[in-house]
């Protein structure tokens, strides 16, 4: 994932309303439970059925450090999708998504205009359209730079131009360089 799906990530996990498992033996029978079974558990995570089998009866405690990482990832990608979709379901709806950033716009502007492209620390709320738009991107598989034309698009009309009522004389804003980026829901 690049940059905005991993803000994406962590906004979701944001609205988590319990702990995930801490123990390898706990996140091993959340994954098992998940999958169906202990052969489709040893698939994703690349070990045979019996290693899974031990992790569930507690027989192994503690996993390599790549495992150990496998592991927590795909506990974390599956856990609490109900509270997801609701959380996600609102942001799109009602309560829109608020874009924390320091990132390199770049955009074309009347000539002599003191508006040149530069680093700008930006916090702006954008509206549940933009929000819709981002989801639907990312769940369609779109990459990182389309995604980023959605929010620069989110920015150009809320920030740049306050909504259209301050015509900037702005054609196109481009993210170029994001040190920081962090989204909220």
């Amino acid at each position: 994932m690049g940059i905005i799906g991993d803000s994406l990530e962590r906004a979701d996990q944001e609205a988590f309303t319990r702990p995930l498992p801490k123990s390898a033996g706990a996140q091993m029978r959340y994954l098992v439970k998940q999958l169906k079974g202990t052969r489709a558990a040893a698939e994703l995570l690349s070990v045979s059925q019996r290693t899974v089998e031990r992790y569930v009866k507690n027989q192994i405690r503690r996993p390599r450090a790549d495992l150990a990482q496998r592991m927590a990832d795909a506990v974390r990608e599956r856990w609490q999708p109900q509270v997801r979709k609701r959380r996600q379901q609102q942001a799109a709806t009602t309560g829109g998504i608020t874009v924390e950033t320091r990132a390199r716009f770049g955009y074309t502007a009347p000539i002599g205009t003191t508006d040149d492209g530069r680093f700008r620390r930006l916090t702006v709320h954008l509206p549940p359209a933009y929000a819709r738009r981002l989801f639907d991107a990312r769940d369609s598989g779109a990459s990182d730079q389309q995604m980023r034309g959605v929010i620069a698009e989110g920015l150009k009309e809320i920030y740049f131009q306050d909504g259209g009522s301050r015509a900037m004389g702005l054609s196109d804003v481009e993210i170029n360089d994001i040190d920081y980026l962090d989204l909220a829901y």
